[in-house]
């Protein structure tokens, strides 16, 4: 699985003219699933997600989680992330899991976030969203489960 964090003041995000999920202080992350991808990688990246030092300390530096500041992740799927651009001008999604594996792998993300004590936002799977944030910092993380990057 992949992740794309960033560090947000706030974000928002719509479906149409619907809100789907809004928060405040936290990370902001873009998900996506690869063929490959089971229950362990959801696992795993959630818990890097949640234990991710990227916010101020007491002596402000970057060393506090999201546990210790009480921040909110979003979780958004993006398909996308498993794009391949390196030839030609159009990208490939072949390594992009299908829908039907990568939905449970998103929401078992987004529930072990929560079980570990994260309040945590969604998306809505398969819809077009509109995704508006504040990167604070700004600060973007790349994360991959398959450490490719």
């Amino acid at each position: 699985m992949r992740a794309v964090a960033q560090r947000v003041t706030r974000a928002r995000i719509t479906v149409g003219a619907e809100v789907v999920g809004e928060m405040g202080a936290g990370l902001l992350a873009l998900v996506g699933v690869g063929k490959g991808d089971g229950p362990e990688a959801a696992d795993e990246l959630a818990r890097k997600l949640v234990h991710l030092r990227v916010f101020a300390d007491a002596a402000d530096v970057n060393n506090a989680s999201l546990l210790d500041t009480r921040g909110t992740l979003g979780v958004v799927s993006q398909f996308t992330l498993f794009g391949d651009a390196r030839k030609g001008r159009r990208p490939s999604y072949f390594e992009a899991a299908p829908p039907e594996q990568a939905e449970p792998l998103v929401d078992r993300l987004a529930e072990t976030a929560r079980a570990m004590g994260v309040a945590v936002v969604t998306g809505r799977f398969r819809a077009h969203m509109a995704v508006e944030l504040a990167n604070d910092g700004p600060v973007t993380i790349l994360l991959d489960t398959e450490r490719r990057f």
